[in-house]
């Protein structure tokens, strides 16, 4: 089946730029489980050094886990949003300051900052502050002959690198897994080009029974009645494509994140479910 046609030629290609940041402790330090008992845990922001893509989302002995090194711009808000609005899954990073200057890595996940994964050898002699430059290309990106279907923080690389393919007015794409829509939590609230949603794990019998406690970090996900167009809503028929960017979360009403990639209204994306489909293989980032 042939490869869907893109405005991919059109598309404007931009440098932003941020800083590692500093891991960050939750105000109080304790975060709560849902049964009410309490713990501190490592998570989120700063440098990761045994997380990648790849790597399991659950079983972790940490909060929202994010593989690979966190950047932000928090100096000016619109260098802030500008970092997270331009930057699309795929687009290759450098680092220009510090040991690891001239080392280069990929965006893997927008989560409450950006998320780039280098070597292992380049994350050990790196250190918060250190100022990483995207290459940003994708924010634009349409399906020429599918206007019913929106894309998201999907760059060209990744576009390619997923295999879609089309046949009359359907898409099809491999995933890793499908997540029910009524275990969908925290991040309903905001728009679908920026930051992921949480999925709701609390209930550890239902994620092992679903097989979704096998999720990986990197995975791409189906989820059928989910539309993503403006927002994230509930929608007969509706199905969304989207990647796991960051782990567990012990939270109530929180869990691995899920980023959108592509959603369609009217249901004309279909999926099949191949172990293959996490973006370590597809953008050979190694895990």
């Amino acid at each position: 089946m042939p490869s869907p046609n893109t405005n991919e030629s059109s598309l404007v290609e931009m440098a932003v730029s941020g800083v590692i940041t500093t891991p960050a402790v939750r105000p109080g330090q304790y975060i709560p489980y849902p049964d009410g008992h309490a713990t501190v845990l490592p998570g989120m922001y700063g440098i990761t050094y045994n997380v990648r893509c790849g790597d399991r989302a659950f079983g972790w002995a940490g909060d929202h886990v994010e593989p690979g090194v966190s950047i932000d711009d928090e100096t000016d808000a619109g260098r802030h949003h500008a970092l997270h609005y331009l930057n699309c899954i795929g687009n290759e990073a450098m680092v220009t300051s510090g040991m690891a200057a001239g080392e280069r890595g990929i965006v893997v996940g927008e989560h409450a900052r950006i998320l780039v994964q280098f070597s292992p050898e380049a994350h050990e002699v790196m250190a918060p502050g250190d100022r990483i430059q995207v290459m940003t290309m994708g924010q634009g990106l349409a399906l020429t002959d599918h206007p019913g279907v929106a894309l998201k923080k999907m760059s060209p690389r990744l576009f390619h690198a997923m295999g879609i393919t089309e046949q009359g007015s359907r898409l099809h794409v491999n995933v890793a897994m499908e997540l029910p829509v009524r275990i969908m939590g925290s991040g309903a609230e905001l728009n679908s080009e920026y930051v992921d949603q949480d999925l709701m794990s609390g209930d550890r019998a239902l994620m092992a029974e679903l097989g979704i406690d096998q999720m990986r970090l990197g995975d791409l996900i189906a989820i059928r009645h989910a539309d993503h167009h403006w927002g994230r809503s509930y929608r007969e028929g509706a199905v969304s494509i989207c990647l796991c960017i960051h782990g567990d979360s012990v939270m109530a009403g929180h869990g691995p994140g899920i980023l959108t990639l592509m959603t369609a209204r009217d249901g004309t994306i279909d999926f099949d479910i191949s172990a293959d489909a996490n973006i370590a293989q597809l953008l050979d980032l190694g895990a």
